[in-house]
């Protein structure tokens, strides 16, 4: 950075990298820096809970694809590798050279395990929230994704509280405003080419057989009512991450924003320090937790 941030000092500006304009919200802080990947067709704001959950004085970057809230649509349709770099010069702009920890949530998801894949040595931790492998995963009942696929619901917040149940489970099956009020803190809605730009890179994608080679620690994260990504894909993801923690909560697709409280001291005991003793048992093992309660599992071919 050309001048020194205050700790605490939020800053929101518009970051041209590798012919985009990407929209960039930073939470300046000190640490290891996290950085937020959003789901499908939804702009920073929506992380607004989770942000103001984690601890305060944690640097938190989150930013809007493009095509989605403040950044303007893409030229050209893209890909996750793509992206990735994206987001690699916009840390760059930022000052922010070291390690990151990088979580993704649903859509976001994809994005962070390219990251991950594409820049292990940016990469210090990662957390996949609610989601998959790509267009190779097993997917949700066809009357829910056939709901994802126009970004009506970001356009029109009423009709998305009236889906919300079927389309997210979890808490919001109890109380659908809540996918309504967070809607609500978008500033600006993203654009249907942007949407359909997304959806584009989505639908070319798999990291299946790239996950072996994701060497960083990893917590997963997956509601065990979610109707968009079937808790199964969580232990595959699980199998195939050689350091992976799997928490398995009764919540759904959003939970991590809708119920942020509950789940956000999962990932600030993730990402505290560990001992020497904690890393080599983290090499050894796979965590399964269910409910709060530690399933453990021999990691298959440990060093």
């Amino acid at each position: 950075m050309s001048a020194p941030v205050p700790a605490d000092a939020v800053e929101q500006r518009l970051i041209a990298v590798l012919g985009q304009q990407i929209r960039v919200d930073v939470r300046w802080g000190s640490g290891v820096p996290l950085v937020l990947c959003n789901g499908i067709g939804a702009a920073l704001e929506v992380f607004d809970p989770l942000v103001a959950a984690l601890n305060p004085a944690t640097t938190v970057v989150r930013f809007d694809v493009p095509g989605a809230g403040g950044s303007p649509d893409s030229p050209l349709p893209y890909g996750f590798p793509y992206l990735a770099a994206v987001l690699g010069a916009v840390l760059r702009k930022l000052g922010i050279h070291g390690q990151v920890d990088v979580l993704g949530l649903s859509w976001g998801g994809a994005l962070a395990q390219q990251f991950a894949f594409q820049y292990p040595r940016r990469c210090r931790r990662l957390v996949l929230v609610s989601t998959g492998t790509g267009v190779l995963m097993i997917p949700g009942p066809p009357r829910v994704l056939l709901k994802m696929l126009t970004p009506h619901r970001f356009l029109d917040h009423r009709y998305a509280a009236r889906i919300a149940g079927e389309l997210y489970g979890g808490s919001v099956r109890r109380d659908p405003a809540i996918v309504q009020r967070l809607f609500d803190r978008q500033l600006m809605a993203g654009s249907r080419v942007g949407y359909l730009h997304q959806l584009l890179a989505g639908s070319v994608w798999t990291s299946l057989f790239a996950l072996p080679l994701i060497r960083q620690p990893t917590l997963i994260l997956a509601g065990t009512d979610d109707p968009i990504i079937p808790v199964a894909n969580a232990h595959i993801m699980g199998r195939l991450l050689p350091h992976a923690t799997v928490h398995l909560h009764p919540g759904g697709h959003v939970d991590l924003i809708a119920n942020a409280s509950v789940l956000v001291p999962v990932i600030e005991t993730f990402r505290a320090p560990w001992s020497s003793r904690e890393y080599a048992a983290k090499q050894q093992t796979r965590d399964f937790v269910v409910d709060g309660d530690i399933v453990r599992a021999e990691t298959e071919g440990a060093p």
